[in-house]
């Protein structure tokens, strides 16, 4: 064989190989995707206390595990057991000027039931005094004094009922509902709630981290403390648009971690995100921005899935570690074959790089 012959072979093969190459990439991103964008995600809660004050203690330290509702540190709660004192006796001091106007009520139904009877008598005398003041048996004026005593015991009643609908006006509802007593209440909860807030605690199970506090620190309301990891993991990969024409949720895959190298972890699909940030559009007034480019071919959107591992690594990988994650949308035999070759592969070059 000539050098000439040689060298044509090599170029035949080489094309030979191109195109295997080129037809197993189409087949395997439609049947058998692979995505090396994706990530373990934990959700990580900035830790903020919800009062102010300074911190008397800290109960933990940096990268423990915590449960949900452990404490994680106490703010220096004096103040806000005073402000319990305070609200006690407001709610207190509510009760007893309820119970003065229940008095006052009272003495003002027994004056009103006085100035009754006062009245009454008045209305009677009258009323005698117009009959003998008609046969001119007593002078004018002493019918006109009874006319006067007699409209100043009406205006004595009406004084009696009005002072009574002010006090039960300022009384208010009695019982549970009574405004005053829930007023009260509602600043003696409220300063409840302030000291149960002195103790900050976990929102979720996971791991302290970036812990900066010590006893003595100020720490404001809302001003984040420390984070915390959370244990519940999130693996999202993004794959092309077309990758996942036939994936949905609960089909199955494989992943493999950077971390962890050699090993692949059965998984499957839990879920896609509804969009991009590509596909919304912000209602800010200004006209659309058409998307100029000059190339032929442009780039494939991705879309982001959410894997969830079946077999759990055996260490806790960190939030934001990264994977590699294979998907097997059918039932194929030989697809799920070279997949599987194809993510141990990978596993295996992760020894190197």
């Amino acid at each position: 064989m000539t050098p000439e012959q040689r060298f044509n072979r090599w170029v035949q093969t080489a094309l030979l190989v191109f195109a295997a190459a080129f037809v197993y990439f189409i087949v395997a991103d439609t049947h058998m995707p692979m995505t090396p964008e994706s990530r373990l995600l934990r959700p990580v809660v900035p830790v903020a206390p919800q009062v102010g004050g300074r911190v008397s203690e800290v109960l933990v330290r940096n990268n423990q595990h915590v449960r949900k509702g452990e404490t994680l540190f106490r703010i220096d709660d004096r103040s806000y057991r005073l402000a319990v004192v305070e609200a006690e006796l407001a709610l207190e001091q509510a009760e007893r000027e309820n119970k003065e106007l229940d008095a006052q009520i009272a003495s003002a139904e027994a004056d009103l039931r006085a100035a009754q009877v006062e009245a009454d008598n008045q209305a009677r005398d009258l009323r005698r005094y117009e009959a003998l003041a008609a046969k001119q048996s007593i002078a004018a004026q002493v019918r006109d004094q009874t006319l006067a005593a007699y409209r100043s015991a009406e205006a004595q009643v009406s004084a009696a009922q009005a002072r009574i609908s002010e006090l039960r006006t300022q009384r208010g509802e009695t019982g549970e509902d009574n405004l005053r007593l829930r007023q009260a209440r509602n600043t003696l909860d409220r300063a409840r709630l302030d000291l149960d807030y002195t103790e900050v605690r976990a929102d979720l199970d996971g791991v302290v981290s970036n812990l900066q506090l010590s006893a003595g620190d100020y720490v404001a309301t809302g001003s984040a403390a420390l984070a915390l990891v959370g244990d519940r993991p999130d693996l999202v990969a993004d794959f092309r648009e077309k990758s996942l024409r036939y994936a949905h949720s609960g089909t199955a895959a494989a992943v493999t971690f950077d971390g962890l190298p050699g090993q692949v972890f059965d998984a499957r699909v839990e879920g896609y995100d509804a969009g991009v940030r590509n596909g919304q559009l912000l209602a800010d007034g200004t006209l659309a921005d058409p998307v100029e480019s000059d190339r032929w071919v442009r780039d494939a959107q991705r879309m982001r899935v959410h894997v969830s591992l079946v077999e759990v690594p055996e260490r806790a990988l960190p939030t934001g570690a990264r994977a590699t994650v294979q998907l097997y949308p059918g039932d194929n035999p030989l697809a799920r074959l070279l997949g599987r070759l194809q993510i141990h592969l990978v596993s295996l070059i992760h020894y190197v790089y």
